[in-house]
């Protein structure tokens, strides 16, 4: 079976978690033992969020601006890109060490083709970074031209625009890997957002969502499954209400139409049930949402949102 797995944004740095390279690590080595099984098993390429990363970096050319260089932030996916896929591929390989094994590992830095006229570049809602006071918002605001909106009750954040991906530029190279017997490591971060255009291709300022842009990823790879890892065990519905609800197996028609109901939160839940919806309406076979420490059960359908078509 070929299957795209998709870490969540926090699955290396988990909410209240010191932000370290220790905390990374650790939990790189937790998620590498978690789908050991299922790498050893299948064909798997793995891509991850970088949310917590790429807002860490993205203040850093704030707070060190005047004494080193600043990146754009296509530079800062590359960057987060560079060092999770590190994490991730050196901690895989240290699982197949120690039991034994001998698989080989890629990890790929991809681009993501973007429209340079979508909507999104109207009208940013990706938070990024860190949390500020209303008042440290309008001085940033003021300071840097960036734009800030209230993030619930925790404070005011960045937003950046989220434009849809329509192609992944490595997809191909993806493939081959596969086909040589390789686990990849590929898709950080949704990917490095790019336009081309006349003959030039050049990154944008803004964040692919990570789901949506490995649902595209497999979808060219031809992958059978789409597994995307979050930190609850299922789907729900009436999410945090008293009537709530587990969704076990669901078709593609029903999920639908609990997403056009408003069931899943834009901020939450949305965008991965509406990447599940779109792989699965270009010819995926199934898709499954649960949590990293679930995932084992879930492949066994013992836990877990199954979606089929």
């Amino acid at each position: 079976m070929r299957a795209v797995v998709a870490l969540g944004g926090n699955a290396l740095r988990k909410k209240g978690e010191p932000f370290t390279l220790e905390t990374h690590e650790r939990n790189a080595r937790i998620a590498a033992e978690s789908l050991y099984e299922f790498v050893i098993e299948n064909e798997v390429v793995i891509t991850h969020g970088n949310g917590p990363q790429v807002g860490e970096e993205f203040f850093r050319n704030v707070f060190t601006q005047g004494k080193v260089f600043t990146m754009s932030l296509d530079f800062l996916n590359a960057e987060t890109q560079g060092w999770i896929g590190y994490l991730i591929e050196r901690s895989i390989r240290e699982v197949f060490i120690r039991r034994g094994r001998s698989r080989p590992v890629a990890t790929l830095i991809t681009l993501v083709r973007v429209d340079i006229d979508d909507p999104a570049f109207r009208n940013p809602t990706k938070y990024v970074g860190r949390f500020f006071s209303e008042e440290e918002a309008r001085e940033l605001e003021r300071r840097y031209g960036w734009t800030f909106r209230r993030d619930s009750d925790r404070g005011w954040r960045v937003v950046v625009p989220s434009p849809e991906p329509i192609e992944v530029l490595n997809a191909d190279a993806v493939s081959a890997l596969l086909r040589a017997g390789y686990t990849v490591v590929a898709g950080g971060g949704g990917g490095i957002p790019v336009v081309i255009e006349g003959g030039s291709i050049k990154g944008v300022e803004a964040v692919v969502d990570k789901d949506l842009a490995s649902a595209r990823l497999a979808s060219q790879i031809r992958a059978d499954y789409l597994i995307i890892l979050t930190d609850v065990e299922k789907v729900y519905l009436n999410y945090g209400k008293p009537e709530q609800r587990p969704l076990d197996e669901v078709k593609v028609d029903e999920l639908e139409e609990y997403y056009r109901e408003g069931q899943f939160p834009p901020g939450s839940m949305g965008p991965k049930v509406k990447a599940v919806l779109e792989f699965l309406r270009r010819g995926g076979r199934g898709a499954v949402i649960t949590s990293l420490y679930s995932f084992r059960e879930a492949m066994e359908g013992k836990t877990g949102t199954h979606i089929f078509p």
